[in-house]
């Protein structure tokens, strides 16, 4: 009698403290590995996310299955789009449009379509989804508002082509009715920086829980040198490049000489 009591009041109170409400879903997630290292023959890899849907004892069963969306999402920049017109009978680029806050690279994973997943609503406040990302404009335009879609869907076209960007339905497996997986490939043409990797778990369109961890990549080596050189003291990385090519000159000059 006493036990009944005591889990009694352990779960009178669990439903008391802020955060916990009864019956909440907790998303727990990992990273195969959280470094990317880039040398000089990175062709690219790929890296394994799994995790597990946990709920404690006071957790009531739901009733249908768990929707999840995995993204990974990298470092934000500027980037201007471009689009040729004629000019005095030749094809110049002519019209642009920059963007600001852009992920450099985005890979979707999700069990399902985007469509649904959730609301719009919900599905533009966490970026989830190809279409629902915030292309804001980073300066003021030229281009005439309704050819705007033009140069945004050009954009991720642009990026779905180079590998950067990409959205994959139906890329996560349920090893068992809470573990999950899946694989995000990392194109060679990665960008360097601090990426997130953010998944969100949801069933009938609500989100229940999230989670969020960094993933590091990075020149190692040499590339690592070259590159520091390159964005930090750009004067001196152009002289060694002058130097190193006038170098490269003479010793192969000198080596196939003909006497």
């Amino acid at each position: 009698m006493i036990r009944y009591l005591a889990l009694l009041f352990a779960a009178f109170l669990a439903g008391l403290i802020p955060g916990r409400p009864l019956g909440a879903e907790e998303l727990v997630t990992a990273i195969s590995s959280d470094l990317v290292s880039i040398r000089s023959n990175f062709t690219g890899t790929d890296i394994v996310i799994f995790g597990q849907v946990s709920r404690d004892l006071n957790s009531i069963g739901r009733s249908g299955d768990y929707d999840l969306a995995i993204i990974v999402e990298g470092p934000a920049q500027e980037v201007t789009t471009r689009r040729k017109g004629r000019f005095l009978g030749v094809w110049v680029n002519r019209y642009y449009e920059t963007f600001e806050n852009v992920p450099s690279f985005y890979a979707l994973a999700s069990t399902s379509k985007v469509s649904e997943l959730g609301s719009r609503e919900l599905l533009d406040e966490h970026r989830i989804g190809l279409t629902h990302l915030n292309l804001a404009i980073a300066r003021r335009s030229s281009v005439p508002l309704s050819e705007r879609d033009d140069f945004r869907e050009a954009f991720l076209r642009l990026r779905q082509q180079q590998g950067l960007f990409s959205e994959r339905p139906g890329a996560i497996e349920f090893l068992t009715d809470t573990m999950f997986r899946t694989t995000v490939a990392l194109p060679a043409n990665i960008p360097v920086g601090t990426y997130k990797v953010k998944s969100f778990l949801l069933q009938q369109g609500t989100l229940l829980s999230r989670t969020e961890a960094k993933l590091h990549v990075a020149k190692t080596g040499f590339e690592q040198v070259t590159y520091n050189l390159a964005q930090k003291m750009p004067v001196a990385y152009g002289l060694l490049a002058v130097f190193l090519a006038i170098f490269t000159g003479w010793l192969a000059s000198v080596i196939f000489k003909k006497d």
